[in-house]
């Protein structure tokens, strides 16, 4: 049995968050985003953006349902499948109309659900209208947790994600994990909270030009940023947040470091600098 999950390299290709209201939040990402939207049934929509999709499903506000990851290819993903199988994890059907059959979902120790899926046509089409959008490529998925280093166990030795930086508390407790699973910085992170939930999630757009420009586009909405500018010092990505109807927070990135998949992973302080090297931080804990 080989000693290396066949995870590497995976990509977020989209999510699905619930709403109460659902409708406001497929206007805020229509204009705040530009992303048109599709209904896929009563209580489904997908949006589509340049490089960014979505999907939005009624349920309680500030849920992820399921966070999926693309597989290039299908005998890789039946790889992932098999290796997880041999660790005990179970494997459950595939809950997102955006991956046909070649697709299987798991849940962490949270009980958060992933998908791993290799993206048909269908899939990676962008809707009509959205090519004049601002740049902004779906990149990475936040949780938050009250069992942060055993979540993080799971995504390393169990899925295979590669370590790139943690943060530590004084005394040795881990307030925060960032991994990657291609040479991004992260894909996925998870802090230090009181409870399971979801955190945020990120668009990485080109330059740091766009991030102004995304500022100035919110502007025009009378939409705040919530958090920033500022950087980041895991990831050494610039960064601003915005929050949509239900408070769930967007961040605009640029510049996030990469990593070559055999690099060591660093250990930072819990502090604000941490995790805003140019000022006041979101500290979750």
């Amino acid at each position: 049995m080989s000693d290396v999950s066949p995870l590497w390299p995976a990509t977020l290709h989209h999510f699905r968050l619930d709403s109460e209201d659902p409708a406001a939040l497929l206007d805020f990402y229509g204009a705040g985003l530009g992303m048109a939207a599709k209904q896929l049934g009563e209580d489904l929509w997908r949006l589509d953006g340049p490089a960014r999709r979505l999907l939005v499903g009624r349920g309680d506000n500030e849920s992820v349902a399921y966070g999926a990851f693309a597989i290039p290819e299908v005998a890789r993903l039946e790889a992932l499948q098999r290796w997880l199988e041999a660790r005990g994890v179970e494997i459950l059907a595939n809950p997102s109309p955006l991956f046909g059959n070649a697709a299987f979902a798991i849940a962490d120790p949270d009980g958060q659900i992933l998908v791993f899926g290799v993206p048909g046509p269908e899939a990676g089409a962008a809707a009509a209208g959205t090519d004049d959008a601002l740049p902004g490529r779906i990149q990475h998925l936040v949780f938050a947790s009250a069992q942060p280093e055993t979540v993080a166990a799971f995504y390393r030795d169990t899925l295979g994600f590669v370590v790139s930086d943690e943060v530590r508390t004084d005394d040795g407790q881990l307030g925060a994990c960032f991994l990657r699973s291609d040479e991004e910085h992260h894909s996925y992170a998870v802090f230090r909270a009181d409870a399971a939930r979801y955190d945020h999630h990120a668009l990485e757009t080109d330059c740091w030009n766009d991030i102004r420009d995304w500022a100035d586009h919110f502007a025009t909405m009378r939409v705040p940023i919530w958090w920033g500018p500022g950087r980041h010092g895991p990831g050494n990505n610039l960064f601003a947040m915005v929050r949509d109807p239900d408070g769930n927070r967007i961040e605009l990135s640029a510049e996030i470091e990469h990593m070559p998949r055999d690099m060591e992973f660093r250990t930072w302080a819990h502090e604000e600098f941490t995790l805003n090297m140019w000022g006041g931080a979101w500290m979750r804990s």
